[in-house]
């Protein structure tokens, strides 16, 4: 499993990684009904309605370890969006993303 776009920044134990990536993987080969990179900062995902509470879990979490990201989610859109500086995390999260 591909962790190398794991920011330095990241907080979570190294041996916690793979599941935290699978738990994104999980989230979007289940759910997601598409994505749009709105610009290089920012990734919209549209989920299924009933994975509400997976991903408000999810990215509570996911801010404990890399408080970079800002999650937004507006019925089911969820905005992920990251300062300049982590583009390469977002690039990272967004080559996870089913095709």
């Amino acid at each position: 499993m591909d962790e190398t776009w794991a920011p330095e920044a990241c907080t979570l134990p190294t041996a916690e990684r793979p599941f935290r990536v699978a738990e994104f993987d999980d989230l979007f080969s289940t759910h997601l009904h598409g994505a749009v990179r709105v610009d290089p900062q920012t990734l919209d995902v549209t989920l299924d309605a009933d994975a509400r509470t997976t991903v408000e879990d999810l990215t509570a979490r996911e801010n404990e370890c890399c408080s970079f990201f800002t999650f937004t989610l507006t019925g089911t859109t969820l905005r992920i969006a990251v300062p300049p500086t982590q583009t390469a995390v977002l690039d990272g999260l967004s080559e996870r993303l089913p095709r």
